[in-house]
Formats: C-alpha cells, structure tokens, sequence
C-alpha cells in the first residue's frame, strides 16, 4: 500500500478532519492507544498538552495507508503495516490513533502517532521516514501478492496524473478533477512546439496561458482558477522559457479572467449552461443513489454490530455458567477441570473474535464491491461531460481561429489527441520547429505512395551504400 506521512502540529485541526463525514461516507475509530482520553480530538490535544513542555513544534507524525484500489484488504493487514511503520521509525509503544476512511469506494486508513516520548520528555527522530516509508511500502507490496505500482519501483515512472494535496483542494474550489486538470495540460504540452502552438492546445481545453504572480507561466481555467504550468507538466523553468520564452510578454492572471469574462464566455455561455445543467442533474441523481446506499451500508453494519454485541454478551454468560460453585468449585481447581474449562473458554473467546472480525470484513468487502459500482458510473458520467466540455472549448477556440482569419484546426485531430492518456509527465521533448525531419516522423504514419518510395531510394543510393545495402540493390 501507499504511505504518505508528514509531521505536524494542529492537533484539533487535524482530529476534526479524521472525523469529517462530509467528504468520507464512512468513519471508524480502529484504535486509540497509549492516551488517557478515549475519543479522537481529547487524545490528539492530549498530544499537544504534552509537547508544551518541550520545544517541539511538529509533534505528531501522521501516515495515510492507501491499498490499491481493487484489493480488498482485511484489518490484520493494516496491523502488519502499523508494525512495520513503528519499527521502521522507532515509534514502539507510542501513543497513537488510527482511524479508517471510506469513500468512492476504497478504504483507507489514517494513523497519527505522538512524538513525544513521556518519559524522557523529548521528541523522537524522525530522519529518512520517507525513504523508510518507501522501502516499508515495498515490502507491503511483495509480502501480500499486489501488483507494485510502476512509480514505487522507479520514482521517474510515476503516475503523471497524481496530485499533492494543494493541488487537489485547488482544483476543487474551480469544480475541477486535479488528475483531469494535469493531464489536459500535458496534453497541450506534447502537442505543442511553441509559444503559440501551446497556448493554443491550452485554449482548446478551457485554458488560458497566463503570467502569474510568483509561478511563472501558470494556465487560468475557464472557471477562473490558476494551476501551475511547471507543476502539472514537471518541467522546470529553464525549460518552460525555452519553448514558451519569459512570462513577462504574457497576460496577467486578472487580465487573463477579464478576457473570458469580456471575450469568450458571452460566446460559449449558454451551451455552456446548458452542458452543466445536464450535467448537474445526472451527477445529482447519482449522487441520490450513492447518499441512499451509504446510508444503507451505514444501517445495515450498525444492526451487525449491535447483534454481534448480544451474541458476544450471551456467548460469554454460557461460558461463565461452566465454572461451578462453592465445594464443587474447589474440587474442580483441585482436580484441574476449572483449568481445562479456562483454556476451552480463552479458545472459544478468541475463535468467536476472530468470526465476528471475518463477519464484519465479509461486509465491508461486499459493501465496497456494491459502492465501486456506483463509482464506475460516476466516473463515466463525468469523463462524458467533461469531453462535452473540451469539445465546446475547442469549437470556441477555433472561432477566434477563424476571426483572425487562420484556418480552423480539423475536429477529428482534436478528439485523436484527447483520447490517449498522457503516460509519462517526463518523456522525451517534441522536436523543435527547427527539426522538421524528426517532427514529421512523429506525426501520424501514412501509406507512402510509389512516386515516394523511387524518390527516397534515388535519394538514398546517391548518398552512397549502407548497412541495407543489399536489400536496396535489390
């Protein structure tokens, strides 16, 4: 599984976001050890109330353990990872908190340990933990059987959709998806050779290449919000500068939102409405059907719970009923029969544990299969709405094509380009416009015709022979 982790202060900030049912559709307090308080935020200020009498500021280090997406991991594997953390980072028998997530159909887990160690009222190290994460994740990896991911092996491989925390709280306020907003701006970035070629293949998917504050070159969306051109691409600023020249000759971020405002919203405005409000309601409908079966799964393991409460109740007065009284009691302790019935009754307790543990997991798991259902369809209604969009952009954006009196790129290029997903955020530069011979071999292959071929192997034989010498005598 994934581990991301940071330290931190901000203990009741922090309990109140593990507690959020807002955006999690499912919360569970898994465990709560080493505290005097037995509720999430009394433990964490509790935290806070000892670190005061030291110097620490960041005296929590929190992980989030991410299972891949279609495995169903049960509660022993998240405690075998736990283990592993604590080890790897010489947090053993400290304080911590451990609280599972459920949304969109996944599980995962957050974990928050006090640094500080009671005793000797000091802060433990935390040097290298993510590079120890890593190499803890890896294991996880093998020991269970999952397919790694290719990032994990070589970091250079990673993901390019994935997004830091900022950048997805940023795409969310626009009404955006992070991964979404990256990969439409590394579309225009492989698509593109120049200044202008960019900008417009930015244009084409409702973006606005712009000059920012502090960033550089940054892309304004349609809806008013910045992204960073060198963040969502991974490409540093030298190499920005080499192909789209300074952000100084560039619109300002408010100059850019004036221009849509002023320019390209009246034009777009109502088909635009129009696709949202379409939108609206379908993501409405579902998101009706996905509030209605959370509070279903939520029902429905509140009645397993309580049933395996009074089954646990019940289940323990029977094996409390074994041991006998008075005289009769003291010759079973004399006999050793009382000792046989406390082994049978450790071994029936901890058997009827681990059913109700496998029970409950059963659940879980067959609630998650249900909920990813559900998720599958919001995700297609969305990439469908969303390519709605781009195609409404794209027809925007060769009307001022045309008003400038150029010739408007073919539909059809557009949507083979929008199509594939970007893989790699940092592959090999397109060729420049001063590489015509290496830019027309990345086009899209073509049949040569015969006249084409007799040119190139004319061309070919008065270049002198080479390695296929004999195949072009032939």
């Amino acid at each position: 599984m994934i581990l991301k982790a940071s330290q931190r202060g901000g203990a009741k900030q922090l309990g109140l976001h593990l507690l959020k049912t807002e955006e999690n559709e499912h919360v569970e307090i898994h465990d709560i050890r080493g505290f005097m308080a037995n509720d999430v935020i009394g433990a964490l200020r509790e935290a806070e109330a000892i670190a005061k009498g030291t110097k620490c500021r960041q005296y929590l280090f929190s992980v989030s353990l991410n299972p891949p997406q279609n495995e169903r991991v049960p509660i022993g594997t998240f405690d075998s990872a736990l283990d592993a953390i604590e080890e790897k980072n010489g947090l053993d028998g400290q304080p911590r908190v451990v609280v599972f997530h459920e949304k969109e159909g996944r599980r995962h887990a957050h974990a928050v340990w006090s640094r500080i160690d009671p005793e000797t009222m000091t802060a433990k190290p935390m040097s290298f933990y993510k590079s120890k994460l890593r190499d803890t994740s890896r294991q996880l990896y093998l020991e269970n059987g999952w397919q790694m991911p290719r990032g994990l092996i070589d970091p250079k491989d990673r993901d390019p959709r994935n997004f830091s925390l900022d950048e997805w709280q940023q795409a969310k306020r626009v009404g955006r998806n992070a991964g979404e907003l990256k990969e439409l701006i590394q579309e225009a970035w492989a698509t593109s050779d120049s200044a202008r070629s960019f900008s417009h293949a930015l244009e084409e998917r409702g973006l606005y290449l712009a000059r920012g504050d502090s960033r550089g070159h940054v892309a304004v969306t349609f809806e008013g919000g910045v992204v960073s051109i060198s963040r969502a691409t991974g490409r540093k600023s030298k190499e920005l500068q080499a192909r789209l020249g300074k952000p100084d000759d560039l619109r300002s971020v408010e100059e850019a939102r004036k221009r849509v405002a002023e320019d390209i919203l009246p034009r777009v405005k109502t088909h635009m409405d129009q696709a949202r409000a379409k939108s609206r309601a379908e993501l409405a409908e579902l998101d009706a059907r996905r509030a209605a079966m959370a509070k279903s799964h939520a029902d429905e393991r509140t009645r397993l719970d309580a049933g395996q409460k009074a089954r646990s109740e019940a289940e323990a007065r029977m094996r409390a009923e074994r041991f006998r009284k008075g005289v009769a009691g003291v010759w079973d302790r004399l006999t050793g029969k009382r000792a046989q019935r406390e082994k049978q009754n450790e071994f029936e307790a901890l058997w009827a544990l681990r059913r109700d543990q496998d029970q409950r997991q059963m659940t879980v798991d067959a609630q998650l299969r249900e909920r990813g259902g559900l998720q599958d369809e919001i995700k297609s209604t969305r990439a469908r709405h969303a390519q709605a969009l781009r195609a409404l952009h794209f027809d925007a954006a060769n009307y001022r094509l045309m008003e400038r009196g150029q010739e408007p790129k073919a539909k059809a290029a557009f949507e083979r380009l929008a199509a594939p997903r970007v893989k790699e955020a940092k592959g090999p530069e397109r060729p420049r416009l001063d590489q015509p011979q290496e830019r027309k071999a990345e086009r899209p292959s073509r049949a040569p015709s015969t006249e084409d071929r007799l040119r190139r192997l004319r061309e070919r034989k008065r270049k002198g022979p080479s390695r296929d010498g004999p195949d072009l005598e032939r």
